[in-house]
């Protein structure tokens, strides 16, 4: 992906950006892609667990862009709210809401009675405290979109991933959704490689058991891997037991090798620890969220600040962002 050029000398007069704890890493680098300071927000926190956030800077007029992971733990999520209500009550002209990782969105339906849609409750929760926008990557159902009032601009991570995977030169490339769930995203991913290759990507599909959450009891291969080089693509990767499990199963059926890519890498518990005692040759995922590459010697990190500097200076200077996201 190119890199952007700056905006002309007076075009960040009225637009600031700021991040929340989650997410200042990333910030820092859609600024230094932006060429503008990154804005100081200041987060007091009281001994019960209470805090409280203030911007130490004027917003008055101005758009304001907010960068924070909406992650569990929750706080995540309180910080982003008590930050976009503080921007609109110091007058700012709009606030969006930089939402690099959608934190609840697995919860986007009723799947059994008296349960709750948690990503609705989040959408509604950012547009009380105030957010004018939102823009997100790879949410885990773009049908989340439309839980909003409000314009959402959707990111996807295929637009950094992508080039990365091309790179290796990969002599016989197949992707392999991790469940059915996820054929049309692996079927998008394969789509974009073929672009960037220049020759066929054929699909397969697991077949996933799931008898609770965070368990995968049995996963079968739907086509032929054998020989193939497999990239397993999916939107999370949380306890990593899915991807573990698949790529285990393409060994089996004669893959050649098995990288995994995922757009969001949450990488909870021993996640770490399974993906390098795995099969998996390496995961490929963005910074959405803060790894620690340390964790695990396979992992490969992607940065989402050129298509979020390209989004923010697209609103900015309104001109379409649409010719960034594969469909």
């Amino acid at each position: 992906m190119e890199e952007i050029k700056s905006f002309p000398g007076e075009g960040y007069n009225n637009f600031k950006v700021f991040a929340g704890s989650k997410s200042q890493a990333l910030a820092q680098r859609i600024c230094e892609k932006l060429g503008c300071p990154l804005g100081k927000v200041h987060v007091d926190r009281f001994s019960d667990g209470e805090f409280c956030t203030y911007f130490e800077e004027s917003v008055r007029g101005h758009s304001v862009y907010l960068v924070q992971s909406t992650c569990p733990s929750s706080d995540n999520l309180m910080e982003l709210l008590l930050m976009i209500d503080a921007a609109k009550r110091a007058s700012a002209y709009k606030v969006i809401a930089v939402i690099p990782y959608f934190g609840w969105a697995r919860q986007d339906r009723k799947d059994k009675p008296r349960v709750s849609i948690g990503a609705k409750l989040v959408a509604n929760m950012l547009q009380t405290a105030g957010a004018d926008r939102v823009i997100t990557v790879d949410l885990h159902a773009d049908q989340i979109q439309g839980f909003f009032d409000i314009p959402v601009d959707h990111i996807y991570g295929s637009n950094v991933l992508a080039p990365y995977i091309a790179s290796l030169n990969l002599k016989k490339l197949i992707v392999a959704s991790p469940d059915v769930g996820g054929s049309k995203r692996a079927s998008n991913f394969a789509k974009k490689l073929h672009v960037l290759t220049n020759r066929e990507v054929p699909m397969v599909i697991c077949y996933k058991n799931r008898p609770d959450f965070n368990q995968v009891s049995e996963i079968r291969v739907l086509g032929d891997v054998y020989g193939k080089d497999v990239i397993i693509f999916d939107d999370i990767a949380d306890t990593a037991g899915t991807l573990c499990k698949a790529a285990e199963v393409m060994k089996e059926n004669g893959a050649k090798s098995v990288r995994a890519v995922v757009s969001h890498g949450v990488l909870s518990g021993n996640a770490c620890e399974k993906i390098e005692n795995s099969a998996i040759e390496e995961l490929i995922c963005t910074d959405s969220l803060p790894i620690d590459v340390a964790c695990c010697s396979k992992l490969h990190i992607e940065s989402l600040d050129i298509p979020i500097a390209q989004t923010i200076r697209a609103i900015q200077t309104h001109t379409s962002i649409s010719e960034m996201n594969i469909k």
